[in-house]
């Protein structure tokens, strides 16, 4: 197989994931839905910057939502009093993905340095 044909491959997969994860939250009663959707908006914006950690992320939490509903768990009791807090934790799950994470790590090694190189 060549390297096209691979990489057209791979699109194609991570197409139908989205579609996949997108058919699923469509099939999700309203008020959860609209919290995903929430949710998912705000992990475009500053979720896992790996998109294998970020379709994971959002698969993870259609699955708890799905969960939830079938159960009858109410929204509040899934994401507590802070859904930015509940978000940011479920982020922390996936550290490999995190471009803050490296961000933080590089900014820190370079203050190091340069505070080293100081003395």
């Amino acid at each position: 197989m060549s390297i096209l044909s691979d990489l057209a491959l791979k699109l194609i997969g991570d197409k139908k994931r989205w579609r996949a994860y997108k058919a699923r939250v469509r099939n999700l009663p309203d008020n959860y839905r609209e919290a995903v959707d929430a949710f998912e908006r705000y992990l475009m914006f500053s979720g896992p910057g790996d998109a294998d950690n970020a379709a994971s992320l959002l698969e993870n939490i259609a699955d708890l939502f799905e969960q939830s509903a079938a159960d009858g768990i109410p929204i509040r009791d899934i994401v507590g009093n802070d859904p930015v807090e509940f978000i940011e934790e479920m982020i922390r799950n996936y550290p490999q993905g995190d471009w803050r994470l490296r961000e933080r790590q590089r900014l820190t090694e370079s203050v190091n340095r340069a505070a080293q190189n100081q003395s």
